[in-house]
């Protein structure tokens, strides 16, 4: 009913009388419209498991009256006229089946009580959510209101969209399909199914059809549409005028997209590095690992380049591209480690000083994340007392705080400690002399490699040094013998 009142708006505002399939823009008015509903009720056909159309066919009848003619002014009373008929059939079906809700009430509450008494709330929430396809429902939605949305401004406007103006028509739709909580939630999931769609092609095409093998589940474009309501929320969106809506739209939109990409890293890294350590020769592999980084790291920076042209840059701005510039960062990281293996494997002998290599290239990235993650945090604090205060902006910025400032503080700091132990460790310990090490005769037994230098633990056995300082950063025993290596040592 909804399109059919477009339809009929649309056509009262073009004022045309005459045959509407002689006219170009009123035939396209109605085919399009036409198009719509019966889109509309093959669904309603499909989710009612009913054959019975005409059941659904009550929007057509402003169609059907155009058709034959009827009167411009007659249309908004057949518009009515089918809204009322709906209604009433609708009431006809509750009238005629009014025990069934109850018998599925009944229904209902035992297996909710089932299920809440074996496995609780969340898993009963959890079972409705996915039985009545709720993030489905409103993605259809908020789909079918912007599609009405560029709908009517073809029609409406009578002229064709030229490149220049395209980007300003899916900004002013985006921002117009965005003014109620239910629209917002429509877009929220909308975001929501295309980050996980990227997201799978691009795993898909590093792995194929391994992909599908093990997801992970925080990345199934659960963050991007979360973020996307949270900054909709805070900012008010809803609450302003639409250009103003769409202005607000553009910069969360570039923070959803370099989530986006964050994301996609966050799945490519381990497979990328996985692969530059593997010795696999696949040339194809290699090459789509090779595009899929320089993706990654050019469309960020293209991205930052793009938002600097159309805002001015102040310190908000700098602290909101600030995450497609560390993604960049990242990925030229990733692919320094990748050239790293690869050049390990052609010159056929492990690097003494790979480990550390990785380490401060890691170490520099993580603190580089750091600091923005201060400067976010520090920035916040100092808008919330001196600006506008909101316990949701409050929470938000607690939330941050947290997770980006005090674990990352944490991981980076229990990571220097143990690698600071380990190396305390591996110094305490004695070198073997090339006397024990003939007499010995054995390979390492972490990397399987011939030992020209090694370091004795206590307990007696002999392994690279760095292969054990590697090792010591995960275990404190023996990789032989499980005892713990403490500072002591002694000659067997």
């Amino acid at each position: 009913h909804i399109c059919a009142r477009f339809y009929v708006e649309a056509e009262l505002e073009a004022g045309y009388e005459g045959p509407v399939l002689t006219q170009p823009d009123a035939r396209t008015r109605f085919f399009f419209c036409l198009a719509g509903q019966l889109v509309v009720c093959t669904m309603c056909l499909l989710l009612m498991q009913s054959r019975r159309l005409w059941l659904f066919s009550a929007p057509l009848l402003p169609l059907l009256a155009r058709l034959c003619s009827v009167p411009l002014p007659t249309l908004p009373v057949v518009n009515c006229f089918a809204m009322a008929f709906t209604g009433l059939e609708v009431l006809c079906y509750l009238v005629s089946n009014l025990g069934v809700p109850y018998d599925l009430a009944k229904s209902a509450y035992r297996e909710a009580v089932q299920v809440t008494e074996m496995y609780g709330w969340l898993a009963l929430g959890m079972s409705l959510w996915h039985s009545l396809v709720v993030p489905m429902l409103f993605m259809v939605f908020w789909l079918v209101l912007f599609s009405l949305h560029i709908y009517s401004y073809v029609t409406t406007r009578g002229q064709a969209v030229v490149r220049e103006r395209l980007l300003l028509l899916l900004l002013t739709s985006l921002a117009e399909c965005c003014g109620s909580p239910y629209s917002l939630l429509g877009l929220t999931f909308t975001v929501s199914y295309l980050a996980l769609g990227v997201l799978t092609l691009g795993k898909f095409y590093l792995q194929g059809y391994q992909a599908f093998a093990n997801d992970n589940v925080m990345h199934r474009g659960v963050t991007e549409g979360a973020t996307l309501l949270l900054l909709a929320v805070q900012t008010g969106l809803m609450e302003l005028q639409v250009l103003q809506r769409a202005f607000l739209l553009t910069i969360i939109l570039f923070i959803v997209v370099a989530s986006t990409l964050q994301s996609m890293l966050e799945i490519a890294d381990p497979i990328v590095l996985a692969l530059g350590a593997s010795k696999n020769r696949s040339v194809w592999k290699h090459f789509r690992a090779i595009s899929l980084c320089l993706f990654l790291f050019l469309f960020p920076l293209y991205m930052t380049y793009s938002i600097c042209r159309f805002f001015t840059l102040d310190f908000w701005l700098l602290i909101i591209v600030s995450s497609s510039i560390l993604t960049s960062l990242q990925v030229a990281c990733t692919l320094f480690i990748y050239l790293l293996f690869l050049y390990e494997e052609v010159v056929e002998r492990p690097l003494a000083a790979l480990d550390d290599i990785i380490y401060i290239a890691n170490g520099s990235c993580r603190a580089l994340e750091f600091v923005v993650a201060v400067g976010v945090v520090g920035y916040g604090t100092a808008e919330t007392l001196l600006g506008e205060w909101s316990w949701l902006g409050v929470f938000i910025l607690a939330v941050h705080a947290y997770y980006n400032v005090w674990r990352r503080a944490q991981h980076g700091w229990r990571s220097f400690l143990r690698r600071r132990e380990a190396v305390s460790r591996i110094n305490a310990m004695p070198i073997a002399t090339e006397p024990q090490l003939r007499a010995l005769q054995d390979v390492c037994s972490i990397c399987y490699q011939d030992m020209e230098s090694a370091v004795l633990t206590p307990c007696g056995h002999y392994f690279h040094a760095g292969c054990l300082r590697k090792w010591l950063y995960l275990q404190e025993t023996c990789p032989m013998c499980h005892q713990v290596l403490g500072g002591s040592t002694h000659s067997p």
